[in-house]
């Protein structure tokens, strides 16, 4: 059966609690009744009481949305961090491999591995993720995926603009202004690119927001590499950063106190930061509505796609135009 098949209707229509235990029981892997669905939208993400050993996590992936190339290539990049006693959670091998399937799904298992957020207000706890992500990035700048992609101002920008005009998502009377808005920003974003030059790509944890780093009183671990791609390293920095531009200017310091112990830091970077923002926040906009035919996306996000949602968008971007010319100064 095709991944395709498994779109009838929405992506996880068909991905019920017993065919949930079915795909792992195909892999020897026997659960105990025990579901407990986590924090995950873009694909469905498990955790399974065993009838043997401790509770496993298990991820089916959305279908069509990577191909198995783009997911083996970062299940083998987080193998090797791995390896290297970095603490990230691996895909778990069963019978040799990392990647599974099962009546049109593809999953992956893992080990359960909890923690809580890191305090992001402590120096310390900053120097100690710089260390962390000094050494991710250290083994990402090692060689180039060949199958996923780079984040770019075309691909999280440029398309993003063009499918929600397309497609018609953006309210009509607030269409042109959205646009106006949008087309400014981006011409932000383009001239923040350009004052940063040329800064190496490389193969990054992608998503490396508070939500993806878990604390244990051994420090922190990273999880769902998910969104892993090429792209400039500031992108796993600069989402740890908040509050006005002298906080992250100070925050961005205690990182780099760790971070540079291990990979070296381009300080023309920081003019990305902004415009790297810039571009979450239209691209999160078009992921939204991609994926409103999935009916867990309505009832996670009812406030989206109202008038008052691209009003509020629109503010949001124009704060951004002022903040990408406004200067970093020297870290």
């Amino acid at each position: 059966m095709s991944d395709e098949h498994a779109t009838a209707g929405h992506p996880f229509a068909r991905l019920t609690p017993d065919r949930v235990l079915d795909a792992l029981a195909s892999q020897g892997l026997h659960g105990d009744g025990r579901l407990l669905g986590l924090n995950s939208y873009e694909n469905r993400v498990y955790q399974v009481g065993m009838e043997e050993g401790p509770a496993l996590v298990v991820k089916f992936y959305r279908p069509v949305r990577w191909t198995d190339a783009q997911i083996l290539e970062e299940h083998e990049f987080v193998e090797t961090l791995a390896a290297a006693e970095i603490p990230v959670v691996p895909a778990l091998r069963l019978g040799g491999h990392s990647l599974h399937h099962f009546e049109g799904y593809r999953f992956a298992v893992f080990a359960r591995r909890g923690g809580r957020a890191p305090e992001l207000d402590r120096g310390d706890t900053l120097e100690w993720l710089g260390r962390f992500l000094g050494r991710i990035h250290a083994f990402g700048a090692v060689e180039a995926y060949s199958h996923r992609p780079t984040l770019d101002i075309a691909s999280f920008g440029e398309e993003p603009r063009a499918w929600l005009l397309a497609h018609d998502f953006v309210a009509a009377d607030l269409r042109a202004t959205w646009q106006g808005v949008v087309d400014q920003a981006l011409e932000g974003v383009r001239r923040g690119f350009s004052r940063a030059g040329a800064i190496a790509s490389i193969r990054l944890h992608g998503d490396c927001h508070v939500g993806n780093v878990l604390w244990t009183d051994a420090g922190p671990h990273f999880v769902d590499f998910d969104d892993s791609r090429m792209g400039p390293p500031i992108q796993d920095l600069w989402m740890l950063l908040s509050g006005d531009r002298a906080a992250m200017v100070a925050q961005l310091g205690a990182l780099l106190s760790g971070y540079e112990d291990f990979f070296e830091f381009d300080p023309r970077s920081v003019h990305l930061i902004e415009p790297l923002r810039t571009l979450r926040l239209i691209h999160y906009s078009a992921w939204l509505a991609r994926r409103w035919d999935d009916p867990a996306f309505p009832a996670a996000f009812p406030w989206f796609n109202t008038e008052r949602y691209w009003q509020d968008r629109i503010l949001e971007l124009r704060e951004q135009i002022a903040l990408m010319d406004e200067p970093w100064g020297m870290l």
